[in-house]
């Protein structure tokens, strides 16, 4: 059993949380190092990519709200872009990676500055926007990506009358929206018929986190007025509320099926703190944990299907990693990737986007504000993948909805459609991971450009094409031409000099 002198000096490091179990408790103690010797992912490591997997030169949103100003899929990633004169996000196909052109072609339809875009879970082209013109707009984004400033959306949604800070995607049923705020209402919104089904007016300020518990039926929020709330998502109808003085919550997250809520804010000590939670008592919290005295909002990332709670720091390079269980200690401490340079923002890859023959668990996409850079973060559990490795790959959520929009109004609950990543594994490449990830990017930058190269719908579109491509033949006909004329006039004027000189 570890001394009182070790764990405050493990703690000072930032080695482990702080917890509220106390550290005489023999139960507790052994607990801990049988959960600990017995995870699989103890030694999951943070890789961060290589300069040529990186995305350089993007102008990222110097915006201060507290949000994450990038998005990812399998297909897209998207990032906030700073602007004037409106609001407007470079959305980039994932495997084209390096310097990125400073004429790249925008999505700039807002009005003001967008302050948060998520990704459609069901519908890899289809993009949510919300912005400080009270607006949210929904996007569709060619397979190809973008080839000219996009100012027209597919659809825009009006009903807030302050600026818009967060919207979320239900987990489960295509076709709905939330979107929170500044006026202190959550909106949602049916795709499906274009117009808002309710308003969800509980908070007496502005919503800083909504999310989701696994079936999408249940809703928590985390407020500026220091409340935690649980609700019924379908009705706004106000479940459990925490007045949190003690622990001023920031963010707020659902752990999968464990019942459990966890959020992450600041103590009466202002240090930051994470804090567990009964999603059917928010009466007290389970525990309370402090992390480290720095100042910078603690984002909360929850893998269901590892039981893996990460804790990136908004302005600095941490990521902290815990496994979480329904046992003492609750969270279990298993590492931390740290770098100096730091973070304005994280997107994360879905599951079925992650490299399975790597074992990569998790990803990030680091948004570096000062080198307008974008670097992804692999975590990795170290196996040597010969074959597809079950345990750490369970089944996992899909894109394909559960139910649709109507089926969820009408007082369905479904939990979301599981599929295995089985299919999607490849045996590692014998000349290392590089070599496979080159070999990667470099089929779907293939078949990236293949489908830029589809022919347009239209008759007016193709004549202009056409008429494009006649000229372009056209110019390199007489360029060919022309060095004709060229190698004829140097193999005459050689012929002479051969004569002079004999």
């Amino acid at each position: 059993m570890k001394s009182n002198q070790e764990i405050s000096r493990n703690n000072s490091r930032g080695a482990a949380v702080q917890s509220t179990i106390p550290h005489s408790d023999p139960e507790s103690t052994m607990s801990w190092r049988s959960t600990y010797r017995s995870s699989k992912f103890r030694n999951v490591f943070g890789k961060a990519a290589g300069r040529e997997e990186c995305y350089e030169g993007v102008p990222i949103t110097r915006n201060v709200h507290d949000n994450h100003f990038c998005a990812a899929n399998p297909k897209f990633l998207a990032i906030i872009t700073e602007s004037s004169g409106g609001g407007s996000f470079l959305v980039i196909p994932v495997y084209k990676t390096g310097r990125i052109d400073p004429h790249h072609p925008k999505v700039c339809g807002h009005q003001g500055s967008v302050l948060d875009i998520k990704w459609s879970p069901f519908r890899d082209n289809i993009l949510a926007s919300c912005s400080e013109d009270c607006t949210v707009r929904i996007w569709e984004i060619p397979d190809g990506g973008i080839r000219r400033n996009m100012t027209e959306a597919l659809m825009v949604l009006t009903g807030h009358s302050r600026r818009v800070g967060l919207i979320e995607w239900h987990p489960t049923c295509s076709g709905i929206l939330y979107s929170a705020g500044y006026d202190g209402k959550i909106i949602l919104w049916n795709l499906e018929e274009g117009k808002a089904v309710r308003m969800i007016d509980s908070h007496s300020d502005v919503v800083l986190c909504m999310s989701f518990n696994t079936d999408g039926s249940l809703l928590a929020t985390s407020c500026k007025d220091k409340k935690l709330r649980i609700m019924d998502a379908r009705t706004g109808r106000l479940l459990q509320e925490a007045d949190c003085k003690r622990h001023r919550v920031g963010r707020v997250v659902f752990l999968g099926n464990m019942k459990r809520v966890l959020t992450t804010g600041v103590s009466q000590w202002n240090t930051r703190q994470v804090a567990l939670w009964d999603q059917e008592d928010l009466s007290v919290p389970i525990i309370e944990e402090e992390i480290d005295g720095l100042s910078g909002l603690l984002f909360p990332f929850y893998d269901a299907d590892t039981h893996m709670l990460y804790l990136a720091g908004k302005g600095d390079g941490n990521i902290r990693y815990y496994e979480v269980s329904l046992e003492k200690p609750y969270l279990q401490y298993l590492m931390e990737f740290s770098s100096p340079a730091p973070q304005k923002g994280l997107g994360v890859m879905p599951k079925r986007g992650l490299d399975v023959g790597e074992c990569e668990v998790f990803r990030f996409y680091k948004l570096v504000t000062l080198k307008g850079l974008v670097e992804p973060i692999s975590m990795i559990v170290p196996r040597r993948a010969e074959t597809f490795q079950e345990d750490i790959y369970p089944m996992t959520a899909g894109a394909e909805p559960a139910l649709t929009a109507e089926e969820w109004l009408s007082g369905i609950n479904r939990g979301p459609v599981l599929i295995s990543l089985k299919e999607t594994y490849k045996r590692p490449n014998p000349a290392g991971p590089k070599a496979a990830k080159r070999e990667r990017r470099a089929m779907a930058m293939k078949g990236l450009d293949l489908i830029e190269n589809v022919s347009p719908k239209t008759d007016n579109e193709f004549l202009k094409m056409f008429y494009r491509q006649q000229d372009e033949i056209k110019r390199l006909q007489k360029e060919l031409s022309d060095k004709d004329e060229r190698i004829k006039q140097l193999e005459l004027e050689l012929h002479n000099l051969k004569n002079v000189t004999y």
